[in-house]
């Protein structure tokens, strides 16, 4: 089960990537993660272990599985039953950038969890994501 939100910024796509890969600061512009904490290597990359604090959700460890600088970035957490892929997508466009964040719940546990108890939630989360991260980009934040 895979959910998605989009959202144009009016910030070039260096910005939006700025923001976006400083993955610790993301507690500053949004209220759905209270704590990120890089597990390993200086700067966000292939490999990258990085522990997400949410509120109404477990600590989680992601692992950076896809990472084209500038564009975007793909992080994986697995559990019993379940894997969580979360992906973040920057686009260029006539004025700004084009931004899509999705999170894709798999596995036996992970696809019926998500459809009984975190459609909602997660729909919440990733608006109020994509709200933060245009904010931040163009300076209201």
């Amino acid at each position: 089960m895979e959910q998605s939100r989009e959202i144009d910024i009016d910030a070039p796509p260096a910005r939006v990537w700025e923001v976006m890969s400083d993955v610790e600061r993301w507690p500053e512009w949004t209220e759905t993660v209270t704590s990120v904490t890089r597990l390993d290597a200086d700067s966000l990359g292939l490999g990258s272990r990085v522990r997400v604090e949410q509120p109404k959700l477990p600590p989680t460890e992601y692992v950076v599985t896809e990472l084209d600088p500038g564009a975007g970035f793909t992080w994986v957490a697995t559990g019993p039953g379940v894997r969580t892929t979360a992906r973040h997508r920057i686009s260029a466009t006539g004025y700004g950038s084009r931004v899509r964040l999705s999170v894709e719940q798999a596995g036996p546990v992970g696809a019926l969890m998500g459809r009984l108890f975190f459609t909602r939630l997660t729909d919440r989360y990733l608006a109020t994501e994509a709200a933060g991260l245009k904010a931040r980009c163009e300076g209201t934040v």
